[in-house]
């Protein structure tokens, strides 16, 4: 399948899908940001993607951005859909900083999957399940 990308920038490395190593695609700050402790902010990331009909992107921070960086992503998650496929649909993370950090173009922060949508299905409410009873939130190895 072949996936459309614009680059808004040429000092950010391209886009490279190691087969075999991971399904997760870096993605690198398009610009040099700083922020204080407790701020927020939305980082380009200097690309745009016509995703595939019927496939979203998962974007979620690298196991060691809030290490490296002291950020974490607000919106735990992001989705990125298939309509957001414009010239000027660029991708962003979206930041808040838990220490004064600086982040330099190029610095790999967060990572993307593609993924199929969600199947469409029925929600069919019933007043009991079949499936076994875990013991409710929180109850896994409890003894």
């Amino acid at each position: 399948m072949d996936v459309k990308v614009k680059y808004f920038t040429d000092k950010i490395e391209k886009l490279c899908y190691i087969d075999g190593k991971s399904d997760w695609i870096d993605l690198r700050a398009a610009e040099d940001v700083v922020m204080k402790a407790g701020e927020w902010k939305l980082i380009p990331l200097g690309i745009a993607i016509e995703l595939p009909e019927g496939f979203e992107a998962h974007v979620v921070p690298r196991s060691s951005t809030y290490k490296n960086f002291g950020i974490i992503q607000t919106n735990s998650t992001g989705i990125i859909d298939a309509s957001y496929c414009g010239d000027n649909d660029q991708w962003f993370f979206s930041a808040l900083a838990m220490r004064d950090t600086e982040i330099h173009v190029n610095d790999r922060i967060c990572q993307f999957r593609i993924m199929e949508n969600q199947p469409a299905f029925n929600l069919v409410e019933v007043d009991h399940l079949d499936g076994p009873d875990r013991g409710g939130c929180g109850s896994t190895g409890r003894a």
